[in-house]
């Protein structure tokens, strides 16, 4: 069975997001999207607020989330995952994505990095942007699904977010 990992923060899961999951879930015959912490980004949402929102939307019976902790590679090692799938948006992303990949490929020649990118409606959506656009307004932008729209709205509702992100220990 082939595996891949879709690793990522997911500081809320987004549709471009999902719409890669299920491009990487053509290709193979088990993906697991795997949220990772990464404290240096200051979440908004706890691990576990992430897990749940992404696993309450996966469609496709081919895909499970999880959590690592560690490296991506050795992670990868454990459940003999063949490829690490990262999403690309623009060329702006590439610079960042490529050195991590050579990186991950110096650390395990096992692993490969595959980039596959979203559809072209979702090239201008990121996280860190739809997070903005929650923090001051409740406009749907049809970019997240309803769950983690819900769960923006709940964040900000209470001015919660708005000097700084809760982080992990929220």
């Amino acid at each position: 069975m082939r595996t891949a990992l879709y690793p990522g923060t997911f500081d809320p899961i987004t549709l471009g997001h999902l719409d890669v999951l299920e491009r990487a879930a053509h290709l193979f015959d088990r993906v697991i999207l795997v949220v990772a912490p990464n404290e240096s980004k200051h979440p908004l949402f706890s691990t576990e607020e992430r897990v749940a929102l992404a696993e309450a939307n996966l469609t496709h019976p081919r895909t499970e989330v999880r959590v690592c902790r560690g490296l991506m590679v050795d992670f990868a090692r454990e459940v003999g995952a063949a490829a690490l799938i990262r999403g690309l948006r623009a060329i702006s992303d590439f610079e960042y994505e490529f050195q991590i990949a050579q990186m991950n490929r110096n650390l395990s020649e096992e692993v490969e990095t595959l980039f596959l990118m979203p559809s072209e409606r979702y090239f201008y959506s990121s996280s860190s942007i739809l997070k903005q656009v929650a923090r001051y307004t409740d406009r749907d932008t049809g970019l997240v699904p309803e769950n983690v729209r819900q769960a923006l709205a709940e964040k900000f509702a209470d001015g919660r977010g708005l000097d700084h992100p809760p982080g992990e220990d929220a």
